[in-house]
C-alpha cells in the first residue's frame, strides 16, 4: 500500500469570516490571535506555500490597551529615506490620529516575512467602533 501526501490547492481553500472585539484587550495578545487566523494555523489543511487563512474583522480599535505604562513609552517610527527624515510618534498620539494603524502594524509585524504577507494583511478589516458593514458574510464571533 502506497501512502500519498495531499497538498491543498488554491481552488480548494475555504475561507471563513471572524469578528474579534478588542475592547479592553491587550494589543499583543489580540494581534497574535488575529495573525494566526490570517495565516490559517488552526486548519488541518494548511500548506506553507499557499495562503490558507481566513478573513478577520476587528471592532473597537479605539479601545485597545497596553500594559505597564507603555502608552507613553511605545514609539512608532517612519522614515522617508532622506537624511534626517526620521519621524516618531508615541502610542497615545497615534491613537488620536488613527487607532486602526496600531492594530494593523502589530498584526503585520507578527506575520511571516514572505510573499504571502500582503495578501494576508489585505484580509484584515478594522473598524474604530462596534458597527461593521460585513454582516452579509455571516462572520463568527470569537471571544478572547
Amino acid at each position: 500500500m502506497k501512502y500519498k501526501t495531499t497538498w491543498t490547492k488554491k481552488e480548494e481553500i475555504e475561507r471563513n469570516w471572524y469578528i474579534i472585539d478588542v475592547k479592553d484587550q491587550i494589543l499583543g495578545r489580540v494581534a497574535t490571535k488575529i495573525a494566526s487566523l490570517l495565516i490559517g494555523k488552526e486548519k488541518a489543511e494548511i500548506v506553507p506555500n499557499v495562503d490558507c487563512g481566513d478573513y478577520v474583522i476587528v471592532l473597537n480599535s479605539d479601545l485597545v490597551k497596553l500594559t505597564r505604562g507603555k502608552e507613553v513609552k511605545k514609539m512608532y517610527y517612519r522614515h522617508s529615506g532622506y537624511p534626517g527624515a526620521l519621524k516618531e510618534t508615541r502610542f497615545d498620539e497615534q491613537m488620536k490620529i488613527d487607532s486602526r494603524k496600531i492594530i494593523q502594524d502589530a498584526v503585520k509585524n507578527m506575520l511571516p516575512q514572505n510573499k504571502l504577507k500582503d495578501q494576508r494583511v489585505n484580509r484584515l478589516i478594522i473598524y474604530k467602533d462596534s458597527e461593521h458593514k460585513n454582516s452579509a458574510q455571516k462572520p463568527i464571533e470569537i471571544k478572547l
